[in-house]
């Protein structure tokens, strides 16, 4: 029903029941033939006026009837008390007279008709407009706002294929209760009783707040029942419009890896971005654009992508035109390995932070490609840092890796090494650099788990390098997060922010999720342990011990303190890292890399 139709049909029944009460009000107390003067009259005039003039000001017909609430009856008695309240002024101004007991009843049989047109529309929508066969009977583990809000869009929804029978939830007042006339029935620990008792067919976890470690045993629980459950969007999500209550989704290995998510600084943020205009290397890529859809958030004036493949930065460059209208996006296709390229870019846009996010991270393929992880990593690096340096950026953010500490590969040598490059050039720029570290990326390209799940597609076997190996995981949004903080955190320069990250998880265990996650059996996909790759760590580290600083400079991230770097070694390495051969290459990049500030290492030595 279009709203001008919609408005008005409303107001004719508005209208309908304010007369209503006012004579009927009049009848049950008077004698109404004494009545029939201009009291009654222009009493019942000024109701209808003042009663569509204060429902416009408490937007009383702007409210969707099949969802009325309390706060609907509430802005109800504000309009109606307010309409009584006028009429008595006019009675007592023009007539000299105030039929209280009237307008009392009026007041009364205002509210009642009124509020009752509106929540027995929602009564008849919720029980004789929507199908009622075949909806699945759908258990919904927590009774607080979240899931309300999941039962109320269940219920509300002719499209919903769910039906609410009951809620689990330990909060010992909620017990035996009724929400939105579904029964609490237990605690979380009851939920294999509930199902069986209810006949559930359907789980949806809605307690938007719970820690990840709560959430592993609450899928635990609910994968005994055999029913795979389903998660409602993060309570974040929902504020800014992102998702809705009714995109309920399967819960993802993603949710229940890595640690709570950081609060962040926005006002220390928004003072960095905000206004400001902001170049993103390898903007195209799973981290890159992740950033750049975060740094959004914060309303840049100007947002340049940067990246060497044309298809991926279109792709996020169209997203983020369509998306955030207000900001200018410009696309610039080059290598970092360009240096005059990079520093014709700095100078076309003068930016005022850069986040560099391109990088080889492939461990295998940099281990047999060292000189183009040296050329991209570190030379590139190098060039970027310097065009930053040259334009008078203010703050400049490298996103490195775990594997910069006592590297055993070369990509994580390399990105030691561009720590170094960028911490030594914090020592003469009044840029301030920084570099961000954090562990495996959940859903990035080339992490473990779409490969898992590309294997258990296949029917397995999953591979495993050792069943001792363990890795920090973190998500892409989160990863991204922590990186523009780190920006906003920068003082003098020449950090390493490290995020607390939480407990290492085995790979082993991560296999065997997935496995029971996609609906298999321990025995129905194997896993084969393969050996361990060339450059590979058993456990990886976040800080060296000599880079350790004991307080945390912002709930759960750490800040590293500067360490020397050998600069003849560096430009030597730097100047003739292309006639050196492979396994020498590796050898020379891994010994700078585990350069200690108190070792000294002469040219010769290095050669």
């Amino acid at each position: 029903m279009r709203y001008s139709v919609r408005m008005l049909v409303v107001m004719s029944i508005d209208s309908l029941i304010v007369l209503s009460a006012i004579f009927i009000g009049a009848y049950l107390l008077y004698d109404v033939s004494g009545l029939w003067d201009n009291l009654l009259v222009v009493t019942a005039i000024v109701l209808v006026i003042t009663h569509h003039i204060f429902a416009y000001i408490f937007k009383l017909y702007k409210g969707a009837w099949q969802y009325a609430s309390t706060n609907e009856l509430l802005r109800i008695f504000y309009a109606v008390t307010l309409t009584i309240l006028v009429a008595a002024a006019v009675q007592l101004l023009f007539f000299d007279v105030l039929y209280a007991r009237a307008l009392t009843v009026t007041w009364m049989l205002h509210i009642l008709l009124i509020g009752g047109t509106r929540f027995a529309w929602r009564l008849f929508r919720d029980h004789y407009m929507r199908p009622k066969k075949g909806l699945k009977r759908t258990l919904i583990i927590g009774a607080g706002a979240g899931g309300t809000l999941v039962a109320r869009q269940l219920k509300g929804s002719p499209e919903a294929e769910l039906r609410p029978v009951a809620y689990v939830d330990d909060d010992p007042t909620k017990q035996h209760l009724e929400i939105l006339n579904v029964p609490v029935a237990g605690e979380i620990g009851d939920i294999q009783h509930v199902v069986e008792k209810y006949r559930i067919e359907h789980i949806v976890i809605a307690i938007p707040s719970m820690k990840r470690e709560e959430l592993q045993h609450i899928h635990e629980q609910c994968m005994e029942t055999n029913i795979k459950p389903q998660i409602m969007p993060m309570l974040e999500d929902l504020i800014n419009g992102k998702l809705e209550v009714s995109q309920i989704r399967d819960v993802q290995v993603e949710d229940l890896l890595g640690r709570d998510p950081v609060e962040l600084d926005t006002e220390g943020i928004a003072d960095t971005i905000t206004g400001k205009v902001v170049l993103v290397t390898g903007a195209g890529g799973s981290i890159g654009s992740e950033l750049c859809r975060q740094l959004c958030k914060f309303d840049p004036s100007e947002m340049i992508l940067l990246g060497h493949g044309e298809n991926s930065i279109y792709s996020i460059f169209m997203e983020l035109k369509n998306t955030y209208t207000h900001i200018t996006f410009d696309t610039e296709i080059a290598d970092i390995q360009g240096k005059e390229r990079m520093q014709d870019i700095m100078k076309k846009y003068r930016p005022d932070v850069v986040y560099h996010a391109a990088a080889h991270k492939h461990v295998p393929l940099m281990e047999k490609n060292p000189q183009e992880a040296v050329q991209n990593n570190v030379i590139g690096t190098r060039n970027v840092a310097e065009a930053a340096d040259t334009t008078g950026v203010n703050t400049f953010v490298m996103i490195s890796s775990d594997k910069a500490v006592n590297p055993t590969s070369v990509m994580g040598a390399t990105k030691r090494i561009a720590e170094m490059v960028v911490q030594h050039l914090n020592r003469t720029s009044a840029t301030r650099f920084v570099a961000v570290r954090f562990g495996n990326v959940l859903g990035s390209r080339g992490s473990v788990i779409p490969l898992f799940k590309r294997q258990i597609e296949g029917g397995g076997p999953v591979t495993v390098t050792h069943p001792e190996m363990t890795r920090y995981f973190m998500t892409i949004p989160e990863a991204s997060r922590l990186v523009i903080q780190a920006g906003a955190l920068a003082a003098d320069g020449g950090e390493i922010f490290v995020l607390d990250m939480g407990e290492p998880v085995k790979i082993v265990d991560l296999a065997r999720n997935l496995i029971r996650f996609s609906g298999f059996g321990e025995g129905d996909i194997g896993i084969e342990y393969t050996g361990m790759r060339p450059g590979e760590k058993m456990y990886e580290e976040l800080l060296k011990d000599e880079e350790i600083e004991r307080e945390q400079v912002y709930p759960k991230i750490h800040i590293g303190r500067t360490v020397n770097v050998n600069l003849n070694y560096l430009n030597y390495l730097l100047k003739d890292f292309h006639s050196i051969p492979v396994e020498g290459l590796k050898h020379e990049l891994l010994n700078l890399a585990s350069f200690k500030p108190e070792q000294e290492i002469s040219l010769s030595e290095a050669r």
